[in-house]
């Protein structure tokens, strides 16, 4: 009977086994019932792959200037292809100039399925934005940024890749250094977890001709193609 209906209980079983004269105690029904191995819960690793097609994240970090302003920088990082959705600079990371970030960073046709972050006061507000463009809101849980590991990653190749080799003055001009590494992540830079291949995939470039060497991002980085002979 326990193998017939998986989805009874002792209770359930008990009762029926009344009904058929065999008068036992629940708790011996209990002890001889077939013993299922329950799939275990699944893990937040198991939801970010499952839905890493969907999944766009949004993180801040701070950027001092040559003068110590502080800048905030919000970046969003679309999970599948690794790709830099949308960078933005502010001096003042208010819940409204975080919900036109989203507006301008998803067209309508555009929009990813869900949003995962932090529980940043910045994101404090958003959530009629986001509900209103179709997005499903996922907060990480509270000092586990390991939760957000795919961004946070990004954050530190911003860092070592661009922003600890220049000298940021103001918002203009860290605006125009994260505009270039951009088209530098997405266009250029291969990924470990890409097989070696860019975001925007790139197309290999063999046979006879000469490589050529092309400066990127002020000269920090190069990328190399080959003309055609």
């Amino acid at each position: 009977m326990s193998e017939a209906n998986p989805l009874w209980g002792a209770p359930r079983i008990h009762g029926e086994l009344l009904k058929l004269g065999i008068d036992v105690s629940q708790a011996t029904v209990a002890k001889y019932m077939s013993r299922r191995r329950r799939p275990p819960s699944p893990h937040w690793r198991t939801f970010l792959a499952t839905h890493a097609s969907q999944i766009v994240a949004a993180d801040f970090f701070v950027v001092p200037t040559v003068t110590y302003r502080l800048l905030f920088v919000l970046v969003m990082l679309a999970h599948e292809r690794r790709r830099l959705v949308h960078v933005a600079v502010t001096a003042h990371p208010t819940a409204a100039w975080t919900a036109q970030q989203l507006r301008e960073a998803f067209p309508d046709n555009d929009v990813p399925r869900f949003l995962l972050h932090d529980r940043d006061s910045a994101f404090a507000a958003v959530s009629t934005t986001i509900n209103g463009m179709g997005i499903q809101d996922v907060r990480t849980a509270p000092r586990a940024p390991w939760q957000n590991g795919y961004v946070e990653r990004v954050i530190g190749s911003l860092r070592r890749d661009c922003l600890d080799h220049v000298i940021v003055l103001n918002e203009t001009g860290l605006r125009r250094v994260l505009r270039q590494y951009v088209d530098y992540f997405n266009h250029s830079r291969t990924h470990l977890g890409l097989a070696k291949d860019t975001p925007v995939s790139r197309l290999v470039s063999s046979g006879p001709g000469r490589i050529v060497v092309i400066p990127q991002v002020g000269g920090l980085h190069h990328r190399y193609d080959r003309l055609a002979a």
